[in-house]
């Protein structure tokens, strides 16, 4: 069996105007989870991103320098598009400025983005389920023993539920759980593909590493 381990990227900027860039705080997770990579001798044969920054620069962090592949199945849903469509580009203040209530309205929004119960996003619930089994099976489709991704909260919430048999549902009630730069770990083989480990953050498992620890 080969292993998939799925890293969430580090802290991105919520609340600036560009979110796709990893904080003070991302650089320093990246760096964490590179270190105790290292320490455990798990030396990745293949490295895959999505095509975002944040997940571009969580690996380069990481001490992976010159990065890897890319694969846009690895990117996350659009939530300012799909608040946008929601709200009929009228999002409230308090959405887009309040964490707390950012991503309540948010958990609301993928539920209804779900049921196709709006228009307007630029991807459907079912274009996104398709284009992350087709990363996985991108990442997958290889001879490699040990396979390091950088992903998102959505893609790893999405993964996750596939690989369980869990219902739609399950994608966001495990995306709002994933850390900053926690790690998921699937075995595969040929086709079959397995959860083996979900969320870990054992480099935030020290009085200095807990201080590190965030969900978005």
């Amino acid at each position: 069996m080969s292993e998939l381990l799925v890293i969430r990227h580090g802290q991105a900027s919520f609340g600036h105007d560009d979110y796709d860039v990893l904080s003070d705080l991302g650089h320093q997770q990246a760096e964490a989870v590179g270190a105790l990579l290292r320490e455990m001798a798990w030396v990745p044969d293949r490295l895959v991103t999505g095509t975002l920054k944040r997940q571009r620069d969580t690996l380069t962090s990481m001490g992976f320098a010159g990065g890897g592949e890319e694969h846009a199945g690895f990117n996350e849903y659009d939530f300012g598009d799909l608040l946008q469509a929601r709200f009929r580009g009228d999002v409230p203040d308090l959405v887009k400025g309040d964490r707390r209530t950012h991503f309540r309205t948010l958990r609301e929004t993928v539920f209804e983005w779900q049921d196709a119960s709006f228009d307007g996003a630029s991807e459907t619930y079912a274009e996104f389920a398709a284009r992350v089994e087709a990363a996985r099976a991108f990442a997958c489709d290889t001879d490699a023993k040990r396979v390091l991704v950088v992903s998102s909260g959505g893609v790893i919430g999405q993964m996750t539920a596939v690989a369980l048999g869990a219902d739609r549902r399950h994608m966001m009630e495990l995306n709002l759980q994933i850390k900053n730069t926690a790690m998921t770990r699937f075995v595969f083989n040929g086709a079959r593909c397995s959860l083996n480990e979900f969320n870990a953050t054992p480099h935030f498992m020290t009085p200095e590493g807990a201080k590190l620890l965030s969900y978005s």
